[in-house]
């Protein structure tokens, strides 16, 4: 797939829960595609439907209604064995809370992903090892979680994602838990990485700030989407913060 190409196409998506006697519309009717090589963000509110959206295209819930295609498959169609098999080859997830693993190093909590994929330990700690240079993090492989600050945490959190070398890079909230000096470095890193390795990113966040950072905004209000700003062409948000 060429950079260009729509990698995400979302079409008339529906979610409502059923609170009591009461419906509520966590997305009430969205669409938009996101071509393959572009930072998106979504934007919103608390309970604007930003994080149910960033689940159901990363299948980890159903849509009442409509459809999600990513990298040409309809995800809303998959059963839950396919629905694992597919994230594990095509999407990586970047977490607000990090997610590391206490007991294991930088490099084994980013050859994590790899064992799932049958990798053996040489070839995936190699693998492992390029990624945390790609971050920053050279001097911290051996380093566990509480020995490195938030911010490096989150680059090998980074680093987990892209191990895989996935299509598209789901990220909710992802500086949600650190200072605004570390957030725009980890932006600033993403932004990078994934321009350089043509991939996609979709981010959500609540910040707007953050999200003018993407090449594409989709604004979102009460499960709508209000407004797609395009981004592309503006100057560098990372070259201003370097100044």
């Amino acid at each position: 797939m060429r950079q260009g190409e729509p990698v995400i196409c979302v079409k008339d998506l529906y979610k409502i829960y059923r609170v009591g006697e009461t419906k509520v519309r966590a997305l009430n009717g969205v669409d938009f595609t996101i071509d393959r090589g572009n930072f998106c963000s979504i934007v919103g509110t608390s309970g604007s439907g930003k994080s149910t959206l960033l689940n159901m295209m990363a299948g980890l819930e159903k849509p009442t209604k409509g459809e999600i295609i990513i990298a040409g498959e309809h995800m809303e169609r998959k059963t839950e064995n396919q629905l694992v098999a597919f994230r594990r080859e095509h999407i990586g997830f970047i977490f607000q809370s990090f997610n590391l693993l206490g007991t294991m190093n930088a490099i084994e909590n980013v050859a994590l992903p790899l064992t799932f994929q049958g990798m053996d330990k040489k070839s995936r700690n190699r693998k492992a090892e390029d990624m945390l240079d790609l971050v920053g993090l050279t001097k911290h492989k051996k380093h566990r979680p509480n020995q490195m600050s938030g911010g490096q945490q989150q680059r090998v959190g980074v680093a987990r994602a892209l191990v895989v070398e996935p299509e598209i890079i789901f990220a909710d909230e992802p500086t949600g838990n650190l200072d605004s000096n570390t957030s725009v470095e980890v932006m600033n890193l993403m932004k990078r990485i994934v321009r350089e390795k043509n991939q996609t990113l979709v981010m959500v966040t609540h910040d707007n700030y953050l999200a003018g950072f993407a090449d594409v905004i989709l604004r979102i209000k009460d499960g709508k989407i209000v407004e797609i700003e395009d981004n592309r062409g503006k100057e560098d948000r990372g070259e201003i913060e370097a100044i």
